[in-house]
């Protein structure tokens, strides 16, 4: 049973939930000197020797990883580190090499951040000492002014995370300004996007302690006059509101989206009825919602099987009617239907990405009309993403999670598709191919994906990528053989080739070869 929540006169809401935090030890290495997220093995046998084994192991339980031991996605404290920058009232603060903060520190505001992120400096000295750590607690001291700040993030990057700076032993709170420190090593966290889940599941984790202490402040919107449905996964941001006007007649609310873009927000997310869990990955999050006591419903409401399965599931895990989970459905499904009638997607398609909602865009094509034959996802497969994947592969699709740059690349080639949506090197290498392409975060993931929006709103840029697909093949023949081989880089004149070193240099790696073969028979 779902733990009892109560409000008091102030209209506070308190609830019920346990796991204290655990008190932990601290460990500090040597430092690990020119390594980073890219160098796998090694930095996580320098984490492990720092103490920290029970956090990767951890990481790796949570985030398992695929065929890389590295991201092939941006830094995946990218993920984190935009989390908290899109929150009122929260500073973010930065334990890493300068050259990582400064890519992240770039990248955040090439993304719109407008607030300044905080740096640690360190080297050698500081890191062996545990200076650092005292610089750290210095830094939040100096932040910690509650007319400003409802919390302060602070993360550590892969060399801190590696040498073992324990963020763990930060006050919970400084002037009443909360401390949350996070480890988001890139050896550890797969994808930038999964970052996201580590900082979510770190404030609910700690939101979750402050309403078993006793009640806290109402959110600012006021509370719900039903029960709601907290939603899992940064979604565009009209698909809430659309979701809400689908839960109406289930007599249920849109509760507060997480990551939450404020403090108060989480303790409306935890004060829910129903977890939908849209992104499937947000694992820790996923596990403080289920010790709170909330049912966790995965899927999504996108196209009309997805919507009736999501509405059905949701109003089961409410304890709805059938009778009204009817209603709700028949209330949306045949304009649904209609919308995805309207708008046919007609073209084979390949679509892979890393933001966790590439099989609901799947599910979507496919209902449009189009033959989607491979879907790609750097996520991993969880149990809330599994009737995704058990609809899809019904269908014929080949599903591959936590699919690699290459995974993608070779369906898009061995399929040769009227349009490939992927990541930026997919959609660079289908060019190429003279293959429509287009980017899946900025191009489909941004639109809205649920109930009748959803419905139609991928067509019209779909369609106009496959009518390119002529002008695609004209302009890789036109181009043919530039920029590659002999004539790659940027050159002033045409580019002088000895054919005579080139046969010289042959003639060269051949002795060697055959050098090589002698000395294996011998």
């Amino acid at each position: 049973m779902s733990p009892k929540v109560t409000y008091d006169a102030a209209d506070a809401v308190e609830v019920t939930a346990g796991h204290p935090r655990e008190a932990e030890m601290p460990a500090v290495s040597e430092p690990v000197d020119g390594l980073g997220c890219h160098s796998g093995s090694e930095m996580e046998k320098a984490a492990r020797m720092a103490g920290n084994s029970e956090m990767l192991d951890k990481f790796a339980a949570d985030y398992p990883q695929g065929p890389h031991d590295k991201p092939q996605s941006m830094c995946p404290a990218f993920g984190s580190l935009r989390v908290g920058l899109r929150m009122r009232r929260t500073a973010t603060v930065l334990s890493g090499s300068a050259c990582c903060v400064y890519g992240l520190t770039f990248v955040s505001h090439f993304y719109g951040a407008r607030r300044s992120v905080g740096y640690v400096p360190f080297n050698s000295e500081t890191l062996v000492t545990g200076k650092l750590f005292e610089d750290i607690r210095e830094s939040v001291h100096d932040l910690a002014d509650p007319e400003k700040y409802d919390a302060i993030v602070v993360t550590n990057l892969c060399v801190p995370t590696a040498s073992g700076v324990p963020l763990r032993l930060l006050p919970d709170e400084i002037n009443g300004v909360r401390i949350v420190g996070i480890d988001v090593p890139g050896f550890g966290i797969p994808t930038h996007a999964e970052a996201k889940d580590v900082l979510a599941g770190a404030m609910l984790n700690y939101a979750r302690q402050e309403v078993e202490a006793g009640p806290v402040a109402a959110p600012v919107g006021g509370k719900s006059d039903r029960p709601t449905v907290s939603m899992l996964g940064e979604m565009f941001p009209a698909d809430p509101m659309i979701i809400g006007q689908m839960l109406a007649p289930l007599g249920l609310a849109a509760g507060p989206v997480v990551p939450c873009r404020e403090w108060r927000e989480l303790y409306a997310a935890l004060d829910c009825s129903v977890v939908a869990a849209i992104h499937p990955f947000y694992t820790a999050s996923v596990r403080e919602f289920e010790a709170a006591g909330r049912p966790i419903v995965g899927s999504a409401p996108v196209g009309r099987d997805g919507t009736a399965a999501w509405l059905a599931n949701i109003g089961a895990a409410h304890g709805v009617s059938a009778a009204q989970i009817g209603e709700a459905q028949n209330a949306v499904l045949p304009a649904i239907t209609g919308a995805l009638a309207a708008t046919p997607i007609l073209g084979t398609i390949t679509l892979s990405g890393y933001e966790g909602s590439e099989l609901l865009v799947a599910r979507l094509l496919i209902e449009s009309g189009a033959d989607v034959p491979y879907v790609g996802t750097a996520c991993p497969r969880t149990p809330w993403n599994a009737e995704d994947q058990e609809w899809l592969e019904a269908r014929g699709v080949k599903v591959q999670f936590r699919a690699s740059l290459e995974d993608d690349c070779a369906a898009m080639e061995a399929v040769q598709p009227d349009l490939a949506i992927g990541t930026t090197p997919v959609v660079q290498k289908a060019k190429e191919l003279g293959i429509p392409g287009l980017y899946f975060t900025n191009l489909i993931s941004a639109r809205p994906l649920m109930g009748v929006a959803g419905a139609g709103s991928l067509a019209t840029v779909i369609n106009a990528a496959i009518g390119n697909k002529t002008r695609m093949e004209h302009m890789k023949a036109f181009f043919e053989g530039v920029g590659t081989g002999d004539t790659a880089g940027v050159w002033e004149s045409t580019p002088n080739v000895r054919e005579d070193f080139r046969a010289q240099n042959q003639k060269k790696i051949e002795r060697q070869q055959k050098a090589a073969k002698a000395a294996e028979m011998i």
